[in-house]
């Protein structure tokens, strides 16, 4: 969702949270440790609990799930503490370890590293058998580093292009329906130019140019651009040959022709004022657009460039702190906070595809047959973050301690080849950057 001043609102869209400064956790002395001291406890006592402040709305399921829970039993007593949403991941990482609490929420992105500075403990042994495999694959893959789990979201995220099915019809631009028959980049460039000739100022795209491409919406909203190229941010630990590949160089520079057809959208009614027939943003603008636009808004999957459609996911997630003394009992209260009542709640309160399997095929929006179906589509084809391939949809940011430094270095790049850069030169200054970086940090290595 984004709020009436059309500023991201962070819970609604995570990937748009991720407009926090994750530049903070680069600056974290990793010990590039693993599994630090939790203990399983006696699975009774008094946990403390961290989230992050968000809407009103969600801060309200989050509190009446913690009613409910310490209401539903007498072993475990929940203890809730509310963050403020924008100094969130900054209070976490300035925070050692044994004064973390036991139970904590982070953005996916930023798990890695806390991984690596011993903050977070693995969950699979903690959590049951039935919460983990309900969770969905695409939640599974953002929370695992070595075949061990660290998290597990309640909701995802996902990318789309809403359309104007009243313009796009006017134009006689015919779109796609689902991911199988997405447009090629050509055909979607062929559809903006088809559009343009039937508006009046020539712009027909939005791609909330308004977020900032240099900050994580860069990362989160046209890294798919270039996993569908064919390239990655990071493979097998490097940059150079997998960020500033040919293809990916070329991907690049097609995105920044289209340029010319963008509204700058900074009153971020681009879209709902009918100014364009096209919007690049994710699933928490639907209820504005749908809002705004009833039966004429149509849902699309980004363009294809060779690599098959991609689209981000990946979302908060709840952990253990790796300095927990009762992870049992931590343990039994993320098993309550994924069952299906909270996880409904949840995700209507902020218009987020679920993360488990029974919620998502429940969902009014999400479910076969739902206005949002695409979105669930994409994400029941998980890539994780290393095997991009035509097979696969919903790409996880790359899971590694060094994100921050990625997202920096690709934003700026993605930043100023939409001002005109030369796309060969400014991915291949990201990939160094990001590989002495890498090299610097011995590769944030995870044991």
């Amino acid at each position: 969702m984004i709020a009436g001043n059309s500023r991201p609102r962070r819970t609604a869209c995570t990937t748009l949270a991720l407009v926090l400064p994750l530049a903070a956790l680069a600056a974290c002395g990793g010990s590039g440790g693993s599994d630090a001291s939790a203990e399983g406890g006696s699975g009774k006592g008094t946990i403390s609990v961290w989230a992050h402040q968000g809407q009103k709305s969600e801060d309200a399921v989050l509190q009446a799930a913690v009613k409910s829970f310490n209401s539903s039993q007498s072993k475990i007593k929940v203890e809730l503490k509310l963050l403020p949403g924008n100094d969130y991941t900054k209070t976490v990482t300035a925070t050692e370890a044994s004064k973390l609490p036991d139970v904590l929420e982070f953005d996916g992105p930023t798990m890695a590293n806390f991984v690596y500075n011993k903050k977070l403990a693995p969950i699979d042994d903690y959590v049951s058998v039935k919460t983990m495999g309900n969770a969905t694959d695409a939640s599974k893959a953002q929370g695992e580093i070595g075949g061990k789990h660290y998290g597990l979201g309640m909701y995802d995220s996902g990318l789309g292009i809403y359309g104007n099915k009243k313009l796009l019809d006017a134009a006689g631009v015919k779109y796609p329906t689902s991911v199988a028959d997405a447009w090629t980049a050509a055909e979607f460039t062929a559809a903006l130019k088809a559009l343009k000739a039937k508006d009046s100022d020539g712009k027909t795209l939005d791609i909330s140019e308004q977020y900032g491409l240099a900050g994580e919406w860069g990362t989160y909203g046209f890294a798919p651009i270039v996993w569908s190229a064919g390239g990655s941010l990071l493979k097998d630990g490097k940059a150079e040959g997998a960020l500033d590949t040919p293809a990916a160089v070329s991907a690049l520079k097609t995105f920044q022709s289209w340029k010319t057809y963008v509204d700058p959208n900074t009153d971020g009614n681009a879209f709902a004022k009918d100014r364009v027939a096209l919007s690049w943003v994710g699933h928490w603008n639907y209820p504005t657009y749908s809002k705004a636009l009833g039966d004429d808004l149509v849902v699309l999957p980004l363009p294809d460039f060779g690599n098959g459609p991609k689209t981000g996911q990946g979302s908060w997630a709840w952990g253990i702190g790796a300095d927990t003394k009762n992870a049992k009992a931590a343990g039994t209260f993320i098993d309550y906070l994924l069952n299906d009542t909270n996880v409904t709640a949840m995700t209507k309160a902020n218009g987020a595809p679920p993360a488990t399997t029974t919620a998502l095929a429940a969902s009014e929006l999400y479910k076969q047959g739902g206005p949002l179906q695409l979105f669930a589509d994409q994400l029941a084809k998980p890539c994780g973050d290393s095997q991009i391939d035509k097979s696969c949809v919903a790409v996880t940011r790359p899971v590694t301690a060094g994100y921050p430094t990625i997202t920096a270095k690709f934003g700026e790049a993605l930043n100023s080849i939409y001002g005109g850069a030369d796309p060969k030169d400014a991915l291949a200054k990201a990939a160094r950057a990001i590989d002495q970086d890498f090299s610097d940090n011995a590769g944030y290595k995870i044991p």
